[in-house]
């Protein structure tokens, strides 16, 4: 497990042991979490891999199947957490998350407040982030979704910076205890302006709320609610586009802007005609690494509004 007097770098380099919870990774788009037993094994279009081969192996570790086919073995960091844990809820992804941590100002030693829990995606990062001194409160109104959350935070190795609760943040507002003791608030409601002036009451003076929705509708009722206690309203959407990075033949560089990378022949040959012996010759057309725009890109996720208490 990841634990917390290490942190994530040394679980990086710390060797794997039995019951660790390591991230199968196949390939980018292929990832999973298992917990690694002695005696089991995992198959694949690789082939067999058994968890005895991985235990004394360091995290990154390249490992082998019967077939002598490979895959890596890696530490459960939130940014592959993300990628791997069960969708409960639609979850924010690595794009949306750096953004909120750096807008809320969260450090080592930050208290939190979050609502709601929904698959923990954020929560995972907001707790690494306040580690190792702060503290991460998240509520969430349903009581099995708040459950799985702390078995999976346990299994990360995160609890100890994670508190769950099951609670309706928008009926109820955040509990009274942590009025005026919050650094952080973050809210993913359905209706968050309703829970807008219970996350004045819990901010520190200067303290900075985010509300994520998914439409516009819902920002514009939000940014009214924050009028009253809140300066500095801004909202943000972050969109993400990634480039695919190919070796292309120079022959091909005109066909690049209307044709897919992955379509151009790899052995390709050009013919021309040697002048001086008037034959013709067979040579291979060299190389060049290009980059171009994915065609298939990630869209809107939602809208990120900011907003700062006012200091009175």
């Amino acid at each position: 497990m990841l634990s917390s007097d290490r942190g994530n770098l040394e679980s990086c380099r710390r060797l794997i042991g039995e019951g660790d919870l390591v991230i199968v990774y196949e390939r980018h788009d292929a990832m999973k979490a298992i917990t690694v037993k002695g005696g089991a094994e995992i198959q694949n279009r690789y082939g067999v891999f058994k968890h005895s081969d991985w235990i004394g192996k360091p995290f990154g570790s390249k490992v082998l199947s019967n077939k002598g086919q490979f895959i890596y073995i890696l530490a459960p960091t939130p940014e592959l957490w993300t990628l791997v844990l069960n969708h409960r809820t639609q979850i924010l992804y690595i794009a949306d998350i750096s953004f909120v941590i750096s807008f809320l100002e969260i450090v080592p030693g930050s208290v939190v407040l979050e609502s709601g829990t929904g698959s923990g995606s954020l929560t995972t990062s907001l707790a690494r982030a306040v580690a190792p001194f702060g503290h991460v409160y998240t509520f969430d109104f349903h009581e099995q979704r708040a459950a799985s959350a702390r078995e999976d935070f346990q299994r990360t190795g995160l609890n100890q910076f994670i508190t769950v609760d099951v609670r309706d943040i928008q009926g109820e507002g955040f509990p009274e205890k942590f009025s005026g003791k919050a650094d952080s608030v973050f809210l993913d409601l359905p209706q968050p302006w309703l829970a807008i002036p219970s996350a004045g009451k819990m901010l520190t003076s200067d303290g900075v709320l985010c509300s994520f929705s998914p439409c516009i509708e819902q920002v514009q009722r939000s940014c009214e609610a924050m009028a009253a206690e809140f300066t500095d309203v801004r909202t943000f959407e972050v969109l993400l586009r990634t480039y695919e990075v190919r070796d292309v033949k120079l022959g091909d560089l005109s066909s690049c802007g209307t044709r897919s990378f992955g379509k151009l022949p790899c052995k390709r040959k050009q013919r021309f005609l040697n002048e001086e012996h008037g034959d013709e010759t067979m040579e291979e057309v060299p190389t060049s690494v290009m980059a171009k725009p994915c065609q298939e890109t990630r869209g809107h996720t939602g809208f990120l509004t900011f907003a700062r208490l006012r200091c009175l």
